[in-house]
């Protein structure tokens, strides 16, 4: 039961999406508006994240066969493609490399922040255990 509440939720947020999506006076996509509202819903706290743990854990460690349907159409509009492949592939290698920089910068970042906040914690265990020290020295 608890996995059809799971997989019902998931879908509720999605066919709501696309409600909103018709709504809308100009073109937005469902999926980008259902994350959006997934987000809402989770930070307000009208939906707790174990109510969608487990299928969305599923859904995320499955998502490569997901991406089969697109691979194969690619292959039907093959003819089209192949007039500009350098093209493409020139777009995909730096894309690729652009992504690798983001990524790393990014990670660089965090880690640094995190360090920083660390040491802050550090810095005030400390502070807080020297004080603890002098009222027992008195």
């Amino acid at each position: 039961m608890k996995i059809i509440k799971q997989i019902g939720i998931i879908f509720a947020v999605c066919w709501l999406s696309q409600v909103i999506e018709q709504v809308l006076p100009f073109a937005f996509p469902a999926s980008v508006i259902g994350m959006a509202l997934l987000l809402a819903c989770l930070v307000t706290g009208l939906l707790r994240i174990e109510y969608i743990q487990e299928k969305a854990d599923f859904l995320l460690e499955n998502m490569a066969f997901f991406f089969i349907p697109a691979g194969v159409s690619i292959i039907n509009y093959f003819d089209v493609l192949e007039s500009s492949v350098i093209q493409l592939v020139i777009i995909c290698v730096v894309s690729t490399i652009i992504t690798f920089a983001v990524t790393a910068w990014s990670v660089k970042l965090t880690l640094r922040l995190m360090n920083r906040g660390g040491n802050r914690a550090e810095e005030a265990g400390q502070k807080s255990c020297m004080a603890g020290k002098e009222e027992s020295r008195e």
